[in-house]
């Protein structure tokens, strides 16, 4: 016998989200798909100072100071911790609005807009909001089917709407928002601290070592013994990659510690938002340097809104064959016998296999004197006749 069996299936919230984002270690960690541009930056990050710890490193602490390494490893440390909780962390995605939410704010757009005629442009879906006297527009997003709040964005890469939006960085993987910008800040500030760092102290070790052989004896020593072998060859490697590294990193840490002097987005500052033609003044700025650099790297840190751990459950209908016996009061009826000698289909099922009503079927075989009171043939309805009358006729 088959039976159907409701079996719950526990399916966490982040498995359900829409948006192209990929999800770890059960949802705790959030990236974007795109992410080979990431690997390159824990490759180059980690194979410096890899190098660094192992060759110039040791020389510097027996020549100068043991303080060296230790500063350096703070550097480092510190430099992959806000990397990573950048990287790991919702930037501050912005839930899409449920189908029963779109069809309201739809409702309600075409309540305020009106009927358009057909071949006319529809007027732009835009709210205005007021912020310190000063008028900020709400766009709405056709993707998320929500009228994005002030300074959010729509990601293309990643697909959502971010709150406090400033740019997709493919060197972090992930988008920066309102959630992991301060994180992203510290990381290009300590990253270009410890780029200067290493930068500065290769080209005290080949200082140093030119003041004891000369500069033309010290790049002619044969690699291999220690500390020649990174010298020759991964010093040069070393400084070549923190030379270039320090324009970007140094000139990306400077761009974004002036924007936030002036309390300002990098999306903000390409769209002219607040220094364009209509030389609108930015209401999010206090005025002050300090109170703006307050608010974006020591305000409160508002809390994930996607609740990426939440369950949902599912029913899941499974068959499963289930072994029962079968008592007399389980078997099929037994065909009567006509007198040809051929099975009778029995009378309380028709011919076309549907059952028949209630009043059809024969009542048990009993005499109506033998019934109780409640079980009294009523009117319409016919005796069967029993055994015992039928031979007491014959």
């Amino acid at each position: 016998m088959s039976v159907m069996v409701a079996r719950k299936k526990v399916v966490r919230k982040w498995e359900k989200l829409p948006g192209r984002n990929t999800f770890c270690c059960d949802g705790r960690i959030m990236m974007a798909r795109q992410k080979g541009i990431f690997y390159l930056t824990l490759f180059l990050i980690l194979g410096t100072c890899a190098l660094f710890f192992a060759f110039e490193c040791r020389y510097l602490a027996v020549q100068l100071s043991p303080a060296i390494p230790v500063f350096a490893a703070v550097l480092f440390l510190f430099a992959m911790a806000t990397l990573l909780r950048t990287s790991f962390s919702d930037p501050g995605v912005i839930p899409r609005a449920l189908p029963d939410e779109a069809a309201f704010i739809e409702m309600e757009i075409e309540a305020t807009n009106g009927t358009v005629p057909q071949g006319q442009r529809p007027p732009p879906r835009i709210k205005n909001f007021q912020i310190n006297n000063q008028i900020v527009k709400l766009k709405y997003c056709y993707t998320c089917k929500i009228f994005r709040p002030p300074r959010a964005s729509h990601c293309s890469i990643c697909d959502n709407c971010v709150e406090r939006f400033d740019h997709h960085c493919p060197w972090v993987g992930n988008c920066v928002g309102k959630r992991n910008y301060r994180y992203f800040y510290l990381f290009i500030l300590s990253l270009s601290l410890l780029t200067i760092y290493i930068f500065t102290f290769n080209i005290v070790y080949v200082a140093l070592k030119s003041l004891k052989i000369g500069f033309l004896n010290t790049l002619k020593e044969t690699p291999g013994t220690y500390p020649s072998t990174s010298l020759t060859v991964l010093t040069v490697l070393e400084v070549l990659i923190c030379f270039f590294t320090l324009w970007s990193v140094v000139g990306l840490t400077g761009f974004h510690t002036f924007l936030v002097a002036l309390n300002q987005t990098t999306n903000e500052d390409i769209k002219g938002s607040w220094t364009g033609k209509n030389r609108v003044q930015n209401p999010y700025s206090h005025g002050n340097i300090v109170k703006n650099c307050c608010e974006v790297l020591c305000g409160p840190l508002p809390p994930s809104v996607l609740d990426r751990r939440g369950i949902l459950q599912q029913e899941e209908s499974t068959a499963q064959e289930e072994s029962c016996p079968r008592g007399p009061s389980a078997q099929e009826p037994t065909a009567a016998q006509g007198p040809d000698g051929q099975a009778e289909e029995s009378s309380a099922q028709q011919k076309d296999g549907s059952l028949p009503h209630l009043s059809a079927v024969p009542a048990p075989s009993l005499s109506n004197a033998e019934m109780p009171e409640e079980k009294q043939l009523t009117s319409g309805e016919l005796p069967v006749p029993s055994q015992d009358a039928g031979q007491a006729e014959h």
